[in-house]
C-alpha cells in the first residue's frame, strides 16, 4: 500500500505545478476576456467585435504600461503607489511575493540586485544566502558604510521579510548560482533549486 501511495504522490506532484500553471493562465484569459469583452462589447459595434478581443486588449494595455514606465514621471507614480502598498501589513506580504515572483520572470532581478552571496555568521558555521544592494557608501552618514563594507538584503522564505545588513566584505563569500536561481532557492526555503552543470 506504501508503494502506491508513494506512486501516487510522486505522479500528483509531477503534475499539479503543471495544473496550476495552467489553470491560472486560463483564468487570467478568461478573467482579461470577461472584463475587457464586456466592456468592448458595450462600446463597439457587433461587427467589429470578436471572441477574444478583450484578451488581445488586455495584452496590448500590458505592453503599453511596460512602454510607459520607461518615463520618469509614470514611474514615480508607480515607485509611489508600491511605496504605499508597502506600509499596509496583509498587502505588504502579497504584493513583495508576487514582485518577487514577477521578478524572476521578467529578468529585473540584475537591475536591483548585485551578485548573490553566502554570509557566515559571526562565531557559527550557520550561512545565509544574501544579495549586495549597495558598495558605495558615498554621501551616506558615515555610519552606515565604509570603503569595506557592502549592503546585503537577506530574504526570509516565502517572503515574509528581510534585513539590509551591512557586512565587512571579508564575511562574504561569493555564491556561484545565478541570481534567479539563488532567489528561487532563498524564497522557497531551499526546496526549488538547480544544481550548476
Amino acid at each position: 500500500m506504501k508503494g502506491l501511495t508513494r506512486t501516487f504522490l510522486t505522479g500528483l506532484a509531477a503534475i499539479l505545478p503543471i495544473v496550476i500553471t495552467l489553470a491560472l493562465l486560463w483564468w487570467l484569459g478568461t478573467t482579461a476576456e470577461e472584463l475587457l469583452g464586456a466592456l468592448l462589447q458595450a462600446v463597439l459595434p457587433d461587427m467589429l467585435y470578436f471572441p477574444g478581443l478583450g484578451l488581445i486588449v488586455t495584452l496590448a494595455v500590458i505592453f503599453g504600461i511596460g512602454v510607459l514606465l520607461r518615463a520618469y514621471v509614470v514611474q514615480w507614480l508607480f515607485g509611489w503607489i508600491e511605496g504605499l502598498m508597502e506600509r499596509i501589513p496583509v498587502v505588504k506580504t502579497i504584493h513583495g511575493t508576487v514582485r518577487d515572483m514577477m521578478n524572476l520572470v521578467s529578468g529585473d532581478l540584475e537591475k536591483k540586485f548585485g551578485d548573490a552571496v553566502l554570509v557566515t555568521l559571526p562565531g557559527t558555521d550557520y550561512r545565509l544566502v544574501g544579495f549586495i544592494t549597495r558598495q558605495d557608501f558615498s554621501g551616506l552618514p558615515d555610519e552606515l558604510g565604509s570603503e569595506e563594507t557592502i549592503a546585503v538584503y537577506l530574504p526570509m522564505s516565502y517572503q515574509i521579510g528581510g534585513y539590509t545588513l551591512m557586512l565587512p566584505r571579508k564575511q562574504l563569500q561569493p555564491l556561484h548560482m545565478s541570481l534567479e536561481d539563488a532567489m528561487r532557492y532563498t524564497l522557497t526555503a531551499g526546496v526549488s533549486a538547480r544544481k550548476e552543470k
